[in-house]
């Protein structure tokens, strides 16, 4: 088992935080974001970490860490930044975003689980967006669940029959072998012949995770949810970054 951090996307709305620094090295609470992620994966005996840098990718620098810099950071999305990384996709993976603050709970239900696409979501989230108002409901990356699987994914989904349910997705997911080597062989089909818009955005390259996920399930593969429900929460913006220090 190995994970990846994907960050290399830029702190746009972190203002005068994010402008010159990786929104995984903003400090809360007296440790990075980076920090509290490398410290929960050795604790669940995850020690080949590999990090996907881009935007002042030189200020990135913890020890016994794998790096990958996404060339392209600033013209492409999380989906380009996790494929930067396909040397890594030897063994199962956990993938998560670097702007997010989880406990170690959540990591530990995460690799509980045996399926072959297990998505970390929530279903409690609509009130974590209350007076959110740099991020607002409506850029949420949702799923759709039917049946414990997830059958729809993308952001802001407000409705659904009475047989589903609508989740967030968190940002965390665990693939195994034979996942993400799905997974892999998709994308360079993709890359092969796509030149339209894929799913929800403009091109493959500005993919979200969520599209290429949403792409897995078109293609017949099964995502299972994992229903978690201890701390967490994203670090998007001021209002957040505030939020975040009063919480911890």
């Amino acid at each position: 088992m190995n994970a990846i951090i994907l960050a290399a996307g830029l702190g746009s709305r972190l203002g005068m935080f994010g402008e010159n620094t990786p929104k995984g090295m903003i400090t809360i609470s007296g440790k990075t974001l980076l920090e509290r992620q490398i410290e929960i994966l050795h604790n669940c005996g995850i020690n080949d970490i590999t990090i996907v840098t881009g935007h002042n990718s030189k200020l990135i620098k913890y020890p016994n860490i794998h790096y990958i810099e996404n060339p392209n950071y600033s013209t492409t999305n999380m989906n380009e930044s996790l494929f930067c990384a396909r040397k890594k996709f030897d063994d199962s993976i956990l993938v998560s975003y670097s702007d997010i603050i989880y406990e170690q709970k959540v990591i530990e239900q995460l690799l509980k689980s045996k399926s072959d696409f297990s998505i970390g979501i929530r279903f409690d989230w609509k009130e974590s967006y209350e007076n959110r108002t740099q991020h607002p409901l409506s850029e949420a990356e949702n799923v759709i669940v039917e049946n414990n699987k997830i059958i729809f994914l993308r952001k802001n989904l407000s409705t659904c029959t009475q047989n589903q349910k609508i989740g967030e997705f968190l940002g965390l997911m665990k693939l195994t072998k034979k996942g993400i080597n799905q997974l892999l062989n998709k994308y360079i089909e993709l890359k092969n012949n796509n030149t339209k818009n894929f799913h929800s955005s403009e091109s493959l390259e500005k993919a979200y995770l969520t599209d290429m996920l949403q792409e897995m399930v078109d293609s017949g593969s099964t995502l299972y949810p994992v229903i978690l429900s201890d701390l967490w929460f994203e670090i998007d913006t001021e209002q957040d970054l505030e939020r975040a220090e009063k919480l911890l």
